[in-house]
């Protein structure tokens, strides 16, 4: 790649849609920008940053000078964490109920249906029952009218992937809808976890769908001729169109983006990375200029897939979380996200008068100070299907500009279909928020601060019962600020720790800024600096290192690392093949492609690697490389008194491929 080819990072979070060029070559950001994300129409705030971004560049810069964009996207995280997602139907080949039970789809979502039918395949790959394409007829027929994708998932189709692929193709033929085998996310052998991040998957196909479209709009305007690629959660890229179809991987693009982003940009090697957005707060480890990977899985809002992804830690805590008074007035923060306050009325200057509206109400209790709206940029959007005539009613009440909540819901029906409404990211629930504290506090100025002091006065009211004095509200914002600290550095600690911390006074003493307990001093830090990267960073994490006397690190352009990291990732892969020995001579290779018999361990294993390497090749091409560069890696496991291959009991070849991107 020449000197003058640039590479555009985008990065869509809850509420800012960032935007990042940069200059691989001389490895610096030359343009950033920040627009509004705007969920009706994604394309309106990834255009925006876009044009911003391009603005700042020189006079000598030609469209033809990108060479590739990059998205990364808090979307998928955000789904799982809030429980949004399309509707999905859900085929179990092979399965009993036990192992249906085990997956934890129905406990889970109880409006996704789920079929079980005959079939799937034992450990050596071998059929255990014909597939009943009978029972899979019937279930169509029964699912098809309720559902808008599907998830397949086969006991042993890692071993014999047929039945998987099969059901997909009668699927596909009969409704033309989207269909995600488990195999082709996932290579263990944990049949019920594969079908729930099969499941997972096909709830994010229309929301990843969407934000692919939405950033080919926004190219087409600018008219941009180059690769699209998303990047994945182990942060590496690939092609958007081979992720359209496995939206999970896209789970914790967003902080691996962050991660590669920050070491790029502070070119630290050993550090802590805190990623505070607008609806999470993501916490990652980079070891020796290495990012620590779960192999087990990606774990977020308590669903532990099986995914690569990087090891990271995300919570329901940002910028946006919803501030909550629970019984007795008992603060707290997230995890769901709202509109900040101060934002609304910034965008919406009524918003101010509806304020002053509610401060003069008796009546309305919790419900004041809050605010319905449809997501932003989706202004003349058709009503979607499959909303219940409640659903369908109080949606046509919502409108592109805000009103009272209060004015809303005025009925527990009501209060019902907006919930529903709200999971399925058709409104959006604006409400007091740490940013709106931490305009209050003069410690951002963004927005509107008499629309937080406002919106705080009517919850301090509520909590208090009392007419609120500028102390208290003052103080009501500090208590919000603090607790967010608070929560973010318990996150910094738990991650420095490498576990969960139970509920201990020593580390909420620490956490709280207290230091001290009885006649103790108490203390806890990390031992490496803390990263913070993200747009609420500066306002808390100030008082995060102080209370934990941690170093904290704040890069050039930390408020778009993200963006900066999607710009600056590689294309990668991992294909594992199976060799199982009988002790009699017989030895198996097992792969998603099926199972081979040899009688000789050392053919059996030169087998395993060539197809281990040849399917890794075309993964990596297929993800949108330029070039493979492949590493092989086996572990065996020989009999007792083995002397040689032969001896094999077990084997798992580990092709790991990787490249840059294909400009």
């Amino acid at each position: 790649m020449t000197a003058n080819k640039y590479l555009l990072g985008i990065d869509t979070g809850g509420t800012y849609t960032d935007a990042a060029i940069i200059d691989p070559a001389e490895r610096r950001v030359i343009a950033t920008a920040k627009a509004l994300t705007t969920k009706g129409d994604l394309a309106v705030g990834v255009g925006e940053a876009m044009r911003v971004a391009l603005a700042a560049l020189p006079a000598s810069f030609r469209r033809s000078d990108i060479a590739l964009v990059s998205v990364s996207t808090t979307l998928a995280t955000n789904a799982v964490v809030e429980g949004h997602g399309g509707a999905v139907g859900t085929i179990l080949i092979g399965f009993d109920a036990a192992m249906a039970t085990r997956s934890g789809i129905a406990s889970s979502y109880a409006d996704m249906p789920v079929q079980m039918i005959g079939g799937g395949h034992d450990h050596n790959g071998e059929p255990r029952a014909p597939l009943d394409r009978a029972a899979l007829a019937i279930a169509l027929s029964e699912l098809d009218p309720r559902v808008e994708a599907y998830a397949v998932a086969a006991t042993f189709a890692v071993r014999n992937a047929e039945h998987e692929l099969e059901a997909r193709a009668l699927i596909t033929a009969r409704t033309g809808k989207p269909v995600t085998i488990s195999t082709e996310l996932a290579s263990a052998l944990d049949a019920p976890r594969r079908a729930l991040t099969a499941a997972l998957n096909a709830r994010l196909i229309s929301r990843i769908s969407a934000l692919i479209a939405a950033v080919r709009r926004a190219m087409a305007q600018e008219q941009f001729v180059c690769p699209l690629m998303i990047v994945r959660g182990d942060g590496t890229l690939a092609l958007a169109d081979t992720v359209a179809a496995r939206p999970i991987e896209t789970v914790l693009s967003g902080p691996a983006a962050s991660l590669v982003g920050a070491h790029w940009l502070c070119g630290l090697d050993d550090f802590i990375m805190s990623d505070m957005g607008g609806t999470t707060t993501d916490l990652g480890v980079l070891s020796g200029g290495r990012p620590r990977v779960s192999e087990e899985g990606a774990e977020v809002g308590g669903w532990r897939t099986m995914v690569k992804a990087i090891d990271v830690k995300t919570i329901g805590l940002g910028g946006d979380s919803e501030v909550v008074l629970g019984l007795n007035g008992v603060l707290s923060v997230g995890p769901a996200r709202v509109v900040p306050v101060s934002l609304l009325a910034h965008r919406y200057p009524e918003v101010l008068g509806m304020l002053d509206g509610d401060l003069g109400e008796t009546d309305g209790g919790s419900m004041l100070g809050k605010f319905v709206v449809r997501p932003f940029g989706g202004e003349g959007a058709a009503s979607p299907s499959g909303l219940s005539a409640r659903e369908a009613d109080v949606l046509a009440l919502v409108s592109a500009r805000p009103q009272p909540l209060r004015r809303i819901a005025l009925t527990s029906g009501a209060q019902r279909a907006l919930v529903s409404l709200r999971r399925r990211g058709l409104v959006q629930l604006a409400s007091f928020t740490p940013s709106d504290a931490g305009h209050i506090l003069d410690l951002q100025s963004n927005w509107s601060r008499d629309a937080a002091w406002k919106a705080a006065e009517l919850m301090v009211r509520f909590r208090e019962m009392k007419a609120p004095t500028p102390a208290r509200v003052e103080a009501f914002a500090r208590e919000v600020w603090s607790e967010t600290v608070r929560l973010t550095g318990q996150l910094i600690l738990e991650t420095a720790f490498g576990r969960k911390l139970a509920s201990d006074g020593l580390v909420d003493a620490v956490c709280r800024g207290e230091g001290q307990v009885g006649l103790a001093r108490v203390a806890l830090t990390p031992s490496v600096p803390v990263v913070a990267v993200g747009g609420p960073v500066r306002v808390f994490y100030g008082e995060v290192g102080r209370r934990l006397g941690a170093e904290i690190v704040y890069p050039p352009h930390c408020d778009v690392a993200n963006a900066v990291g999607a710009a600056a990732g590689a294309v990668a892969c991992r294909v594992v093949v199976q060799v199982d020995g009988d002790g009699g001579g017989l030895f198996r290779v097992l792969s998603a492609a099926g199972a081979r018999s040899f009688d000789n361990g050392f053919a059996a294993l030169a087998e395993a690697e060539t197809i281990a390497r040849v399917a890794a090749e075309r993964q990596l091409f297929a993800l949108g490389a330029a070039e493979a560069d492949i590493r092989v890696t086996i572990e065996k496991h020989l009999l007792p008194d083995a002397v040689d291959d032969n001896g094999l009991f077990k084997a798992t070849v580990t092709a790991d491929a990787a490249g840059r991107p294909r400009f």
